[in-house]
């Protein structure tokens, strides 16, 4: 695809998803006309589809973000059909899932007045080649596409906010700081996406650090419904997360709240090695009892002496409603810089020696980002996954 042509179907992508309902109505079209060409693929996908749109979306922007540096987009593309085997989809599907993104993009231009022979090239090559390498990563992957593990800890450690510990017959074989797809058995076919918070182990021992998210479906049902013994479902690992240890770089890890999971899963996994590179890990929250996890990051660090453990929160005190007093706080004040997290870390500078990971929320990794890039850190050594 020329440069001219990609700037065209990026422009236009920009065009739909600013746009009243933008997304939603592009989404609905791609899985109508998905769906009425291979009606059996609906039965594969939970009943209620409110976070497919975002999904897609997110997918389809990514790839055109990188469309010059295809070999990327391409194993984002791979990686992703290898998540879909838990769907059942198989590597035949994607062929009709090409065809049903370009009448999807088709309808919604078309109605919009602004279709036309360049955009029908455009997004007909895109489509292409996201079916294609989708084909080729579902037919790449032969291992098994899940696995079954069972709750042996649930702990309430805030009130919306819950460590859950699980155990499967087998390891389930993740690197520390990428995610897995689960499914709960009090919300049958809606697969969300948790960062493990300990690295694999041959115990089968998997942990996971889960916020309710307000209006969510699946969140809260695992901070207030879990039991010990639910079964899970944990399906095949994915996103990029890592230190790149023979790279000589030292590391800048920034997370907030459960964001902090993976970033934790690679330290206790440093912690088991005996050289490292340097680590600074700035822990934000907006709150002091949001720091849920300080203390035991403290310890780590205690016999660590490549890490460094910089807690900091937007406010010095707890809120009204949170229940235990000050002397409870899980550690000293005088240790806690107060500010946004973003603005912080960019005050030490642009931190352009390291390789930089930043976990949380779509806007704390977004305005952290800009942050730092606005103080001179390359955007190049700056790394997050899609969320």
């Amino acid at each position: 695809m020329d440069a001219r042509s990609a700037a065209l179907v990026r422009a236009n992508f920009r065009s739909v998803i600013s746009s009243p309902n933008g997304p939603e109505r592009l989404i609905s079209a791609f899985y109508g006309h998905l769906f009425a060409e291979t009606p059996q693929l609906r039965e594969l996908f939970p009943p209620a589809m409110d976070m497919q749109a975002k999904r897609l979306v997110t997918a389809i922007q990514y790839v055109l973000d990188h469309l010059e540096d295809w070999e990327r987009a391409q194993k984002f593309l791979e990686q992703l059909a290898r998540d879909h085997r838990k769907y059942g989809v198989l590597p035949g599907h994607y062929d009709a899932a090409g065809r049903a993104l370009l009448a999807a993009c088709r309808s919604f231009n078309y109605n919009n007045g602004v279709w036309n022979r360049a955009l029908e090239e455009g997004w007909r090559d895109i489509t292409i080649l996201i079916s294609a390498s989708m084909a080729i990563g579902a037919n790449s992957d032969k291992s098994r596409p899940s696995w079954e593990a069972t709750v042996v800890g649930h702990r309430r450690v805030l009130e919306d906010l819950a460590i859950v510990r699980l155990q499967s017959e087998s390891p389930i074989p993740y690197q520390a700081g990428q995610y897995v797809p689960i499914v709960v058995p009090q919300r049958p076919k809606m697969w969300r996406y948790l960062s493990p918070a300990i690295p694999a182990n041959p115990y089968g021992e998997i942990e996971f650090h889960v916020r309710k998210i307000r209006g969510g479906w699946v969140s809260p049902a695992i901070v207030n419904e879990t039991r010990v013994g639910d079964k899970w479902t944990i399906a095949n690992p994915l996103g990029g997360l890592h230190v790149d240890r023979d790279s000589g770089r030292d590391v800048l890890l920034i997370g907030a709240g459960t964001g902090i999971a993976p970033l934790r899963a690679q330290l206790i996994e440093m912690g088991q090695r005996g050289i490292n590179p340097r680590v600074h890990f700035f822990i934000g929250g907006r709150y002091p009892c949001e720091l849920y996890d300080v203390d035991n990051m403290w310890q780590l660090s205690q016999s660590n002496p490549w890490l460094t453990i910089v807690p900091v929160c937007e406010q010095k005190t707890n809120p009204w409603w949170y229940p235990h007093p000050p002397a409870d706080a899980p550690y000293g004040m005088h240790r806690t810089l107060i500010g946004n997290l973003g603005a912080v870390v960019a005050s030490f500078g642009a931190w352009a020696d390291r390789q930089i990971q930043i976990a949380g929320s779509a806007r704390m990794i977004a305005d952290t980002r800009r942050a730092l890039i606005a103080v001179g850190t390359p955007e190049s050594i700056i790394s997050s996954d899609p969320v």
